[in-house]
């Protein structure tokens, strides 16, 4: 299978040099993104693998074969494939309405609404006091409040600041840590949220700060501004910041766990 690496600005103009080189359509080649760099402002280079995918020759047809004879019997028998020759011999039925398919759904049973309890969140406590007293931290844990199928757990203690790593970068792979554990203990559809020493707020605060900065200068500049990457929690934080700030648009890209906002110029 013949390859080549490639560097260009975008995934679309390196894929056109692959195929250049190559002496191939683009289309005959399966793109794969290796490496992508990209400074504060707008997008810097991106590079991939290009392959040439061969085509598979049409597979052959299968020899006619003389049908088996069928057993004697007392009852009438159908020949194979008969019912559904019969079936499509019939003309098509109308679909079905869409006060019928709604009065379908409604017959369905509802799933019920999951709602964490005061025991769910105690659960969820005690399996973080296990994990931090097997890690010898001096923390203490306790619920500060249960929010529809989430429990909201608060960190305290000597140790709080080593929990939260740079940008809570300990803390939230401890809140995911504790979810799955919960998950597979538990199997009840309650989450946990962890914050220590108020830092989720700090953290919003400043990421709301950060965004109307950056549109600011997005404006003035004309060019998109690309965060570094941010947990799920955290983007939406940046997006609901700039729902409506004048002249610019935000969008996320890129896959898990690198996830980024991109501030851009409003058409």
């Amino acid at each position: 299978m013949q390859s080549i690496e490639i560097t260009d600005k975008s995934v679309q103009d390196a894929a056109q040099a692959a195929a250049a080189r190559l002496g191939v359509p683009v289309e005959s080649l399966k793109i794969t993104v290796l490496e992508e760099q990209k400074g504060l402002f707008g997008r810097t280079q991106v590079r991939i693998l290009a392959e040439v995918v061969a085509e598979e020759p049409p597979a052959a047809e299968p020899a006619e074969e003389s049908p088996a004879p069928q057993p004697a019997t007392d009852e009438p028998t159908t020949p194979a494939g008969a019912e559904a020759q019969e079936q499509a011999a019939e003309p098509d039925g109308e679909e079905p309405s869409a006060e019928a398919a709604e009065a379908e759904a409604d017959e369905q049973p509802a799933e019920p609404e999951i709602v964490a309890t005061e025991a769910d969140g105690e659960a969820f406590a005690g399996v973080l006091r296990e994990l931090l007293a097997a890690g010898g931290f001096r923390a203490t844990v306790r619920v500060r409040s249960l929010s529809g199928k989430y429990v909201n757990l608060e960190i305290e203690g000597p140790d709080t600041n080593h929990l939260i790593g740079k940008h809570g970068e300990v803390l939230n792979n401890l809140q995911y840590l504790l979810n799955t554990i919960c998950s597979r203990k538990f199997q009840t559809g309650v989450r946990a949220t962890l914050d220590a020493n108020n830092y989720r707020q700090r953290r919003e605060a400043a990421l709301r700060q950060l965004a109307v900065r950056l549109a600011q200068e997005v404006r003035s500049r004309g060019q998109e501004a690309v965060l570094e990457a941010l947990p799920a929690f955290e983007r939406r934080v940046v997006h609901k910041a700039l729902e409506h700030e004048p002249g610019v648009t935000t969008y996320s890209e890129g896959e898990e766990p690198d996830r980024r906002v991109v501030i851009a110029p409003a058409d």
